[in-house]
């Protein structure tokens, strides 16, 4: 019995240090990981994401809230039923999923002509997970 006791707890114990070494996609986002540049990320989960009306650790403000899907219908924010057509050619020398990134990482980095800097919520890029941001890149870059 005593045997058998110690085979389940040195079982137990082997599942928790192998679910702590697992990674990190569930931890908001941080230098020297996979970016949406390195990774691809799942577009039907991005899309959901986008849709929600708060997201992220400090529940922000969902992408939805600011920016519409429908061609030239301005919320807040642009619209984004064609961004992934729009960031292959934003930036010079950028692919348009390192453009996506920067932009949910650093909004101010690229400011869409017409808008203005620092309206767009600053912290994404430190309350989301890499996960989500590379999805959320993915579901992007279907919008044509």
């Amino acid at each position: 019995m005593r045997k058998l006791t110690l085979t389940i707890l040195l079982m137990l114990l082997l599942s928790l240090a192998l679910a702590a070494c697992g990674g990190g996609s569930d931890e908001p986002a941080e230098g020297g990981e996979e970016t949406a540049a390195t990774s691809v990320g799942d577009a039907a989960n991005g899309e959901r994401l986008f849709n929600e009306t708060v997201i992220g650790a400090a529940s922000a403000p969902g992408c939805i809230t600011c920016h519409s899907l429908e061609p030239g219908v301005v919320l807040v924010g642009p619209s984004h039923s064609d961004v992934g057509t729009r960031a292959q050619t934003a930036v010079e020398g950028m692919s348009a999923a390192e453009y996506l990134e920067q932009s949910i990482r650093e909004p101010n980095a690229h400011i869409t002509e017409g808008y203005t800097e620092g309206v767009m919520y600053q912290t994404y890029g430190e309350e989301l997970t890499n996960t989500q941001i590379n999805d959320l890149v993915a579901f992007l870059l279907t919008l044509e």
